[in-house]
């Protein structure tokens, strides 16, 4: 069963500020319905713990990039 921790839980984990997680991470690095999700559709982040770790030691050379977008965003195809 997977750990389920909020913003602020994650913030505490990691060692970064909750807005750079909301602003940053979220759009650019972490992948809804792998490293998040919205429990029913709602606004309210839950973040699965056992996700976030795997990337947090996933060397960077095994990262995919994806397309960069004209918005700044990042389409992962």
């Amino acid at each position: 069963m997977p750990t389920f921790i909020t913003t602020q839980q994650l913030a505490d984990r990691i060692q970064y500020d909750e807005r750079y997680i909301r602003e940053r991470l979220v759009p650019e690095v972490l992948v809804e319905g792998v490293h998040y999700l919205r429990p029913f559709g709602r606004r309210k982040l839950l973040f699965v713990w056992e996700a976030i770790e795997q990337e947090l030691f996933r060397p960077e050379s095994a990262r995919s990039t994806g397309i960069p977008l004209a918005n700044g965003g990042v389409c992962r195809g």
